[in-house]
């Protein structure tokens, strides 16, 4: 396939290092997109939407980008506090009264954005259908019991981040975290990108490819408890297996899941779509200053481990959340350490450079590397984007 898109004089590393991904690093399909000043200067995307490679990668091409949805819907959270009307340090209880059952009447909605409630599932098995289903999801993660003490400590809400953020959302707003984030987000930029895509749009969607699944998991961590966890104790990565046995998101490739709300993996979206969202925020668009700050301020702990994805990252590493955003400790945002943004399972990654004036991301339907941002692909093109514009 030939590279199509534009770049402009001057990105030639970074198109080389796009160019590489399908010549040495197994891509079958991707995009990537800069904005630097609000003006795109980056729109590049080759290969195949299909497996099959019958396809090919188009302009306006959506494909999955898992948990790099979380970014779009912590936003809309934000977007309330800017207005005054979310309180990060409220009870969720006082926005959604069902919230206060099971000894979490006190949890307050910042914990729900940083991962500290003890959410991480429900305590029940549910099928694929009541994953999708708004209402039931809802319910259960109210009537759940917390898996740990409210926070005292960080275990990445997997699936559920999206509903319990996108509960709030809604019983403000009156409307879906969907509906909330293309009226009042996507729909004004002109972003290309949904959490519930409509039918008439999921002709464009690319098929992931190589995807994460429970058979995986089995393979990768062959001593898994056969019951149903109980207690994060019961296993070194009891959290991990509950959030993801717990919530199955079903075939992410369907009708069903790609026209479901599930903000915290669901959202069909370009690499363009992202970057125009990001670059919004880059540019002091969207929310004031003060609600920037709070969303890149570091919510963890010095030197504090994730419970759910830290055995994942390797020994020593640390994972720092600030308010629904991945923060920068690794680099993999370039070199400005107040960066921010949010990876997706199999390698998608989107981030705002605000002091530069930067957004990125990069989408794929090859599944790759974790949520982290760290992918061997968007590594490489966030390190040749910044040797291009000579920021070091």
């Amino acid at each position: 396939m030939a590279l199509s898109g534009t770049s402009a004089p001057g990105f030639d590393r970074l198109r080389a290092a796009f160019e590489a991904n399908f010549t040495e690093r197994g891509e079958v399909g991707a995009a990537v997109a800069v904005t630097v000043d609000g003006e795109t200067v980056v729109d590049l995307w080759d290969g195949y939407a299909d497996a099959a490679r019958t396809r090919p990668w188009q302009a306006d091409t959506l494909v999955n980008v898992y948990s790099t949805t979380k970014g779009m819907t912590a936003l809309c959270a934000h977007l309330l506090v800017d207005r005054g009307e979310l309180d990060l340090d409220a009870p969720v209880a006082r926005y959604w009264p069902e919230f206060a059952q099971a000894g979490k009447a006190e949890i307050p909605v910042r914990w729900l954005l940083s991962h500290r409630a003890g959410l991480i599932a429900p305590r029940e098995q549910l099928d694929e259908t009541e994953v999708r289903d708004w209402d039931t999801m809802c319910a259960r993660l109210a009537a759940t019991e917390p898996w740990w003490e409210p926070g005292s400590a960080q275990g990445y809400h997997a699936v559920t981040f999206g509903f319990l953020v996108g509960e709030v959302v809604r019983r403000i707003s009156g409307r879906s975290l969907g509906t909330f984030l293309r009226e009042e987000i996507t729909e004004p930029l002109g972003a290309d990108l949904y959490v519930g895509t409509p039918l008439e749009q999921q002709h464009r969607c690319a098929d992931m490819i190589g995807m994460l699944d429970r058979s995986v998991l089995e393979r990768m961590f062959p001593d898994r408890p056969s019951e149903p966890i109980r207690s994060i104790d019961e296993h070194p990565l009891a959290a991990l297996f509950a959030a993801l046995t717990h919530a199955p998101p079903g075939d992410v490739n369907s009708a069903e899941y790609r026209s479901a709300e599930v903000p915290a993996a669901n959202a069909q979206a370009t690499a363009r779509g992202l970057a125009t969202v990001y670059g919004a925020l880059a540019n002091g668009k969207l929310v004031g200053e003060q609600t920037m700050e709070a969303m890149r301020t570091n919510q963890s702990k010095p030197g504090e481990r994730d419970f759910v994805i830290g055995p994942l990252a390797g020994a020593g590493v640390p994972t720092s959340w600030g308010l629904g955003y991945m923060l920068n400790g690794a680099g993999q945002a370039g070199p400005n350490p107040r960066a921010f943004g949010h990876g997706g399972a199999g390698g998608s990654y989107a981030f705002a450079d605000p002091e530069n004036r930067i957004s990125y991301a990069y989408t794929m339907n090859a599944f790759g590397g974790g949520t982290s941002g760290q992918d061997p692909r968007s590594i490489g093109l966030v390190r040749a984007l910044y040797a291009d514009l000579g920021i070091g």
